[in-house]
């Protein structure tokens, strides 16, 4: 097949795909403009206007993208090969489409008929007879490459999964500008595994840069609100990201595969009980991430509960009823050995005491029901015995008065911390009431845990989590509380992890996670970062991941690293100049990384040169953003919308096609600890995915010394 397709000349057999194509998307233009046309009509109000939702989502689920192929392959099975769909053929796509009849002129990807567009080989041809692949430009289909199968056909070796499609290869290495895009075309055997598990199954991806794990664990989550959507929509989906960054990177990949319904949040603003108004330093943030606080913490909140010192007596009506503080005492160990949450815990021993004056009552000869005994509960009496043994908690009042009282943290600790690790968490100036208090982000996660021993968190039917490989213990639990009675899917590389308090290993994570029953899958294969690039990245894993294994691409990218050695800052910034009008000059995003503190240094020296960018620490207001998009005829305003300024902290996850990195030393450098700078580098260094140029003045480290 020509390189470029759409250049070749067009057979009968792409007009007839191409009249498929028409008219499949007339189809769903019919499917959804069918949807429109119904009418709610609900019980009362709330349940038309709930109807209503219903109605608009589904149609926001049929909506057509012209720029995305509404199907990517055809699968043709052969008559004696299958028994199930016998001489049958079917076009694999992205969603469900039928014709005014129902029958189907596109398949969902997800569909059982669908699975041997995935998995089918020479070997195993899984009923097929040909499978078929489609190539698109600007939505428009421009080329067809057939693979056969057949019992006649002999079984070849195993190749790399873009050696024998040159669609396949194509579609991959796609120059991409903006958010990042469904992998649904491109799914290989190993991935697809993973995206079909079972919803009963946890999953953890350890994923080397470019194996495309963040979009398998998007694509799972499609799967399972596919194959289980009404367990998944009642008991919800979550997607749980780095930073908002990242989300906002990855929000389309689920729109695009008619999915909707999935939550994302970073853990930051899962755990929001309280603003962030402060920053500790490494030492008490990594403390205060550790497993050993949520012991610590768990003492605290129960330290108040006692026996009571005195009997209590209830009355009612003309009749004294006396209950001896051993009973009361009784009813409390037991509920603390139940295990209840706390508030609970209240509740039930209010009733509990209630219990037993009816007993007395019925010893009585009285006859009290229900009613009685929640009166009882309610009684001022109880209420007072209740709040004096068992009183009112709540967790800023309870991680306030620990931080304050060295004592109170002493008793709390016992032998989970030493003494230096408790002046750590000790304030020097403690304001006077909770309300005042300034926590930290590391705070805010110990809040959550608190709230989550007064009440219990409710809990998804599946929560995804990225980069997994930097959340402390203490996050991990907060991940963990959300999926209790759910699934997970993990994402991460632990050669990424650049926080102090990442817990090290998955065993530990799934551990905290407690999923320890979780199958770890490793990918270390990528697809998408060429071959030159991800070996030189890889000369730091024997210092920061000695145990992983290296990774490796099945892209041959002629050219893609280009190392720059520079004298001085003024050349540095003339190569900088020449390397971003180079990048611009050519197809997709350019990203330049630089360390944080070089941000304004760069942007400033852009600014002067001319050059067009955006900033990604920098919010974009959404009004500013709609006029540079259209205004986009200019060249500085398209230049702006694909030159990202990148501080190193924020690169994990994302991609460019084109990357530039300033001084790896520096970068290395901007981390307080030596083996997390060349993990922060590691990153960098990986985001590249059709040329990495690396431009220095300082020397490099010597593991990537030329």
């Amino acid at each position: 097949m020509p390189e470029n397709p759409a250049a070749a000349p067009v057979s009968p057999l792409v007009i007839a795909e191409r009249t498929h194509l028409e008219r499949s998307r007339a189809a769903l233009r019919a499917m959804r403009s069918e949807t429109l046309a119904l009418r709610a009509l609900g019980g009362n109000a709330v349940s038309t206007e709930v109807i209503n939702s219903a109605i608009q989502a589904r149609a926001a689920a049929l909506a057509d993208r012209p720029d995305v192929p509404l199907f990517f392959g055809r699968l043709d099975y052969d008559p004696e090969l299958s028994s199930e769909y016998p001489g049958e053929h079917f076009y694999v796509g992205r969603r469900h489409v039928h014709d005014a009849h129902g029958d189907p002129m596109v398949v969902d990807w997800r569909a059982p008929v669908s699975l041997a567009f995935y998995r089918a080989s020479t070997k195993e041809p899984m009923g097929l007879g040909l499978r078929r692949r489609f190539g698109f430009a600007a939505g428009q289909l421009t080329a067809i490459e057939d693979e056969p199968f057949g019992a006649g056909r002999e079984a070849s070796p195993a190749a790399a999964p873009t050696g024998g499609s040159t669609i396949l290869r194509q579609e991959i290495e796609r120059p991409r500008t903006g958010p990042m895009r469904d992998i649904v075309a491109t799914i290989q055997p190993e991935q697809d595994e993973i995206v079909r598990a079972d919803l009963g199954t946890s999953i953890c991806v350890q994923g080397a840069p470019g194996t495309g794990k963040t979009a398998v664990g998007l694509h799972r989550v499609a799967f399972l609100l596919y194959a289980h959507r009404d367990r998944i929509k009642r008991g919800g989906a979550l997607v749980v990201g780095p930073n908002r960054q990242f989300l906002k990177y990855i929000e389309q990949v689920l729109p695009a595969l008619g999915e909707i319904d999935v939550a994302q949040a970073t853990v930051a603003e899962l755990v929001a009980r309280a603003p962030v108004r402060a920053v500790e330093g490494a030492a008490a943030a990594r403390l205060k991430g550790d497993a050993r606080m949520a012991a610590v913490l768990r003492r605290a909140a129960w330290a108040g509960v006692s026996a009571p010192a005195e009997s209590m007596t209830v009355v009612r009506g003309s009749r004294h009823w006396r209950i001896p503080a051993y009973e009361i005492a009784e009813h409390i160990e037991t509920l603390r050995g139940r295990e209840v949450r706390y508030s609970a815990g209240r509740a039930m021993l209010a009733q509990r005491i209630a219990h037993s004056v009816l007993r007395r009552m019925e010893a009585a000869g009285e006859s009290p029901d229900d009613r009685v005994q929640d009166a009882v509960a309610r009684s001022r009496p109880v209420k007072q015995v209740v709040d004096q043994v068992w009183p009112a908690m709540e967790p800023a009042k309870v991680l306030h008065a620990l931080y304050r009282d060295p004592e109170l943290l002493a008793a709390a600790a016992q032998d989970e911390l030493d003494e230096d690790e408790q002046r750590l968490l000790v304030w020097d100036k403690a304001p006077r009431s909770a309300g005042a208090a300034k926590w930290t982000a590391a705070d805010v996660v110990l809040l959550d845990e608190l709230a989550d021993l007064l009440e219990r968190t409710a809990s998804l039917a599946h929560v995804v989590v990225d980069e997994a490989q930097d959340l402390s213990a203490m996050q991990l639990r907060a991940v963990a509380r959300r999926c209790t009675t759910g699934s997970v899917t993990v994402l991460g590389d632990i050669a990424q992890a650049t926080t102090p308090w990442a817990t090290g290993s998955w065993e530990a994570a799934l551990g905290h996670l407690g999923k320890s029953e979780a199958v770890i899958e490793e990918l270390t294969q990528g697809f998408r970062v060429p071959r030159q690039v991800i070996e030189y990245a890889a000369r730091l894993l024997p210092t920061i991941a000695p145990h992983l294994a290296p990774p490796t691409s099945v892209r041959q990218q002629g050219g893609g690293l280009d190392i720059l050695g520079v004298e001085n800052e003024a050349e540095l910034e003339q190569w900088l100049t020449e390397s971003v009008r180079e990048a611009l000059a050519g197809e997709g995003s350019v990203g330049v990384i630089t360390a944080d503190g070089a941000l304004d240094g760069v942007a400033a020296h852009f600014e002067r040169s001319g050059i067009a960018f955006t900033r990604l620490d920098r919010e974009v207001d959404e009004e500013d953003e709609a006029e540079v998009l259209e205004t986009q005829e200019a060249a500085s305003d398209r230049d702006a919308v694909r030159l990202v300024l990148v501080p190193a902290s924020l690169a994990k996850g994302l991609e460019y096609d084109q990357v530039i990195v300033l001084e790896p030393t520096a970068i290395a450098e901007a981390e307080h600890d030596e083996l997390l700078g060349l993990r922060r580098l590691y990153v960098v260094l990986t985001r590249a995915v059709t040329r990495l140029t690396v431009l220095h003045a300082r020397p490099l480290p010597p593991a990537l010394a030329v």
